[in-house]
Formats: C-alpha cells, structure tokens, sequence
C-alpha cells in the first residue's frame, strides 16, 4: 500500500435514470412523476449551500432542478456525492452533512435520513440485502476510515468493517465487495476485497495509483482504472488499467498509460469500455490487449466532472466555473454527435439510471 499525503480533489459522484413503466401490478411498484426518466446529483457549492436533484424526461424535453427541495419543502445537504436506488428508494449521500436521505424514487417524497455512524461517507452499494457506504472517517486521521453497514429495512447503521485509507467507489459480485481507495486526502493504491458473509476485509489488491472506477465485464473480469499521481504531487505517476481475476484475486494483466496521462471514469456497456482522458472520450474492447491511440470524440466544454454510458448514450457532466449551475451533455455513441446540452444544478458529477 502507498500513502501520500496530497490535496483534496473536487468530490465527484452519480446519476439515475429512471426509466420503467412502472404500472406493473404484480411487482407492486408505485407510479410517480419522476419515473421513466434521469436523475442527475448535484453537488452544490462545498461547505456553504445545498447539493440538489435534477430531473430530465427520457425524451429530454422535461428539465425540472432541485426535485428534493421541491417535494419536501427542505434542503437536501451538503455536499450530495453520490446516490443509490434500491427497490423503491434512492439513498441520497450527503458528504459534508454526514447524512444520507432516502425518498421514495419515484415520487421522491421523504422516507427516512440516516444521520447517525457516519463520517464523511462517500458511495453506497447493497450486497445480500444491506446497505455498505464508504467513509474517510476523520480526514486528519489516516486509520479511521470504514464502511457502514446499513440495515435496509430500520435503515439505521449497524455496523462497521474497518478498511484502509480512502475509500470510494465500489463494486458488487456475487456476495464481495471490491473496493477503490483512491486515498481520501492522501493517496492510496489498493482495491479491498470484503467477504460480506464474515463483514471483514479478506485480502487487498495492489493497482495503480489513485484508483478511481471499477467495471465487471461479461467473463468475470474486473477492471480497475487508476488516475495515476497527479503533477503538483511532484511525484507524479501515470494512470494504469488493471485487469483482476475475480476467482484468484490477483492482476491479470496491465495496461499502462504515458507517464503525464490521467484517466478517470471507466464505464461498460456490452463489450466496450470507455473513458475519458482530457477532453476526450476513448474506447476499447474488453478483449484488447493494448490501449486505443485515437479518441472517438472531443467533449470542448469547460471539462469531465463525471461521465455515464447507458442504452447507447454518453452522458457528460460539467461543472463549468463551479460558481454557477453546470451542464449535462448528452452523445449518440452510434455517431459521437452531441444530441443535446442540458441545464442542470451547480457542480453536476453524474447520472444513475433506473430500468
């Protein structure tokens, strides 16, 4: 493991689209006004506002802002990082507020908060019926970091699984937590493996530095994609795509990047991989052996702060100034044209989407 102290980088989450026709008596899922459509997570300005929910038809003709605040008549918190729909609700993770909001995802009325266990918590994932988020715990303090264990029916915390320094995204298979520690305000280089049948940490997976994004392809692959040291470190380090054998837990294979090049928001669809790297996006095959030298299209904005790729559509978002409301950009990956720019709240950083 490798621990470098660094500066906090821009916190970055996720987006939903809800896309169901949710009049299906038999499963017994409630209609509302924010269904068949997409669910964008808006930061808000750090430490002084609020983070808002934006929501945009699937034909993208509807574009309503700040959906929490309007159906509950309150402010959702700072910072929203991430969200997470689990059956009919949406975990809402507040960063700053140490708290996560659960509506209702399709009316997007109040259900609970989740306020207590929780310190600077980051992204949720659900695993053999219970919630796990990740937290740095107390950022002056490299030792305290875990993930909470959400009781999804109380919806209170019931537990913690101590992990290493910064823990972020992550990602479920069959019953194991992986998890990237990009490493908080530090840095850190490893994916923790997590055996949610004994709630412990059962091995850890060397990687790049600063791992940012997983995916699992069709052959039980799991690739992680790592930003690499950034310059003003004065260690910089390049980014690094690392293949894992699920079955052995171990790096099957690498494929590294220039020495100056930092990538970040790996994304599957089918056979295809994406990212972005600049102001591009690139693509590749899960079966390449060798990274791509062209990119496939150039998003000329102010700049990536999250991307999304569903149902054949790349979804950009844009903080532009980070002083003003940013941007979803929205390209037909059949073309790489842009089939529309979208107005959305202050610091967007994702799209999620429900189908």
């Amino acid at each position: 493991m490798k621990i470098k102290h660094g500066i906090l980088a821009l916190m970055a989450v996720g987006l939903f689209n809800v896309s169901c026709n949710n009049d299906d008596d038999e499963n017994n899922i409630p209609l509302g006004v924010y269904d068949n459509g997409i669910l964008v997570v808006n930061e808000g300005p750090f430490l002084d506002g609020t983070g808002t929910i934006s929501f945009i038809s699937e034909d993208l003709e509807t574009n309503e802002s700040a959906i929490y605040n309007k159906e509950n008549n309150a402010d959702l918190g700072n910072v929203a990082q991430s969200m997470r729909l689990i059956g009919d609700e949406a975990y809402i993770i507040a960063n700053v507020s140490n708290k996560i909001e659960v509506v209702n995802r399709y009316s997007f009325e109040y259900v609970a908060t989740i306020d207590t266990g929780l310190e600077n918590p980051r992204f949720l994932v659900e695993a053999n019926g219970k919630g796990y988020v990740s937290n740095w715990g107390d950022t002056s303090d490299e030792t305290d970091d875990y993930l909470a264990i959400i009781n999804l029916t109380t919806n209170q915390v019931e537990g913690t699984i101590p992990v290493a320094l910064g823990p972020e995204r992550m990602l479920v298979k069959d019953g194991v937590i992986y998890v990237a520690h990009k490493g908080a305000w530090g840095t850190n280089n490893i994916i923790s493996v997590i055996n949610t049948s004994t709630q412990e940490v059962s091995t850890t997976i060397t990687v790049g530095d600063r791992p940012d994004s997983l995916q699992i392809d069709d052959s039980d692959n799991l690739w992680v994609l790592s930003k690499g040291e950034p310059a003003w470190t004065g260690a910089e380090t390049a980014g690094q795509l690392d293949i894992i054998n699920v079955s052995t837990n171990e790096v099957s294979s690498t494929l590294e990047f220039g020495s100056t090049e930092h990538p970040s928001y790996l994304n599957i669809e089918g056979d295809d991989l994406y990212y972005n790297l600049g102001q591009d996006v690139y693509t590749l095959t899960t079966s390449a052996t060798s990274l791509p030298s062209t990119s496939i299209l150039t998003h000329t904005a102010a700049g990536f702060y999250g991307m999304d790729v569903n149902n054949g559509r790349l979804y950009i978002s844009d903080a532009g100034d980070f002083a003003s409301n940013g941007t979803l950009s929205i390209y037909d990956l059949s073309t790489n044209a842009l089939v529309k720019d979208l107005t959305v709240g202050r610091n967007p950083n994702g799209v999620y989407f429900n189908e």
